[in-house]
């Protein structure tokens, strides 16, 4: 069995039709899952960018002993296991952090393409990319999916694992206009950067400027669908889907305006109309970022041939992908691989999933410094925030903030805090969370701060 992974950055799970967004269009990822198995609790782990990669590669809470950071010599990836049992395992990317800083998440590969100029997406050096475009092709999500394309005419007979990274629908958004249109007519071109702020805190931005921003993400989400559908007619067309599983997740989603205004995926210390990547070092922290469903519930679509579609609402975690990986192509997990195999829950979506999830950034405490989306070392003044997540609740937690509590079938859209109500569910969570600590060895510097749940 080949398989076939695509992964789409920062790709709102409730964006999706096959999710029941009724105004997003994205038909080819809907003609997808009208034919796989789709999870409806499934859930990032490590957050965001390359630590969701790191978990992806080793089917570990790479979050407890890693942080943005290159994959340690002693961790052995996906693509190391399938290589070595006769796989040509290949990599299309244009996520830029694969190799950039002395990172190493080629490990394995023995095909690896990468498409150069998301690394310049900075406003210096990405409008004078910008300006030498001249059709939809040019695009990155579109380069990458074409190679992708020349890469399986010549290997599609072998045995084979291809890992498709686009780092679209992920900012700048700037898809051509005409797919922006759909969302927002009369759109001129103006193209807007998330604040990584509640957008009330910065002079002079306005809650217009958030719709016009969104508007933008939603077209080039639909550009990605499209391109995603051009990939997956070739493999069609080549007899693949007949021994060929198809994977579609991606590694987190992003706020527009939601919970009093969040605008991007984290918060600044010093909310601010300069974009963050020009904030460089300790001057330019992050603070309290808390992980809510729009960040962290993904989507997951798992096509396996010969098997029925349908929908398994068990709860599952981005650290199982690595080992579903080796079980659909016939390869034993190793035996330091945290994440469970879902196939069995592909077989039979009754299945049940996990008593809980967690998600969070790499463990942090107040005032250490944190590397995180643009590989920047900068001041994290409030320590990492974890999420727990059961069948029915959701638990914020932070060192440094008050805990949030909300329960998810009567409020999905988590806009009512009810931890004065239930102190006692709030209570049963965080021991989770310390039970979680305890099993993945987390070191006591990072354990200790979070065994106390303040009410």
């Amino acid at each position: 069995m080949n398989v076939i992974w695509i992964v789409s950055d920062t790709f709102r799970r409730d964006h999706l039709g096959c999710y029941g967004n009724k105004i997003i269009h994205t038909p080819s990822l809907d003609a997808l899952a009208a034919k796989s198995v789709r999870f409806e609790r499934y859930y990032a782990a490590s957050f965001p960018t390359m630590p969701t990669r790191a978990d992806h590669f080793t089917g570990r809470w790479t979050g407890c002993f890693m942080r943005w950071e290159p994959l340690p010599r002693g961790q052995v990836t996906l693509a190391q296991i399938l290589r070595r049992n006769g796989f040509h395992t290949a990599a299309v990317v244009d996520t830029p952090f694969y190799l950039r800083g002395s990172m190493n998440y080629d490990r394995g590969f023995r095909s690896f393409i990468e498409v150069l100029g998301q690394e310049y997406w900075l406003r210096a050096v990405g409008d004078d990319m910008r300006q030498a475009w001249r059709f939809e092709s040019d695009r990155f999500a579109p380069q990458t999916f074409t190679k992708a394309m020349g890469w399986l005419e010549q290997h599609y007979k072998e045995d084979f694992f291809l890992y498709i990274d686009a780092w679209d629908p992920h900012e700048p958004w700037d898809a051509p206009n005409y797919y922006t249109e759909l969302y927002w007519p009369g759109y001129d071109g103006e193209l807007i950067d998330p604040l990584y702020s509640y957008w009330q805190d910065v002079p002079g931005f306005t809650e217009e400027k958030v719709k016009k921003a969104h508007a933008c993400y939603c077209g080039e989400l639909t550009m990605v669908d499209t391109w995603v559908g051009y990939f997956l007619r070739q493999v069609e067309n080549m007899g693949l889907m007949e021994k060929t599983a198809i994977i579609f997740t991606t590694d987190h989603g992003f706020y527009f305006g939601e919970h009093g205004g969040l605008f991007g995926k984290m918060t600044r210390a010093k909310p601010s109309a300069v974009p963050y990547w020009e904030e460089i070092g300790r001057a330019g922290g992050w603070t309290r970022s808390p992980l809510y469903e729009e960040a962290i519930a993904c989507p997951l679509l798992i096509y396996l041939p010969g098997v029925q579609p349908g929908v398994c609402h068990g709860l599952t975690s981005a650290i199982d992908l690595m080992p579903t990986v080796l079980d659909v192509m016939g390869q034993e997990v190793p035996a330091q691989v945290d994440g469970r195999s879902l196939l069995s829950m592909i077989q039979d979506t009754n299945l049940k999933g996990r008593e809980f999830v967690i998600s969070a950034g790499p463990f942090s405490n107040p005032a250490d410094t944190a590397s995180l989306v643009d590989s920047q070392t900068r001041l994290d003044t409030a320590g990492s925030d974890t999420t727990v997540t059961t069948d029915e609740w959701s638990l914020l937690y932070s060192v440094t903030g008050a805990p949030l509590l909300y329960h998810l079938p009567s409020d999905p859209q988590q806009e009512k805090n009810i931890i004065s109500q239930r102190p006692e569910v709030a209570g049963e969570l965080h021991q989770l969370l310390v039970k979680f600590m305890d099993e993945t060895n987390l070191p006591p510097h990072l354990r200790e701060p979070r065994l106390e749940l303040k009410l």
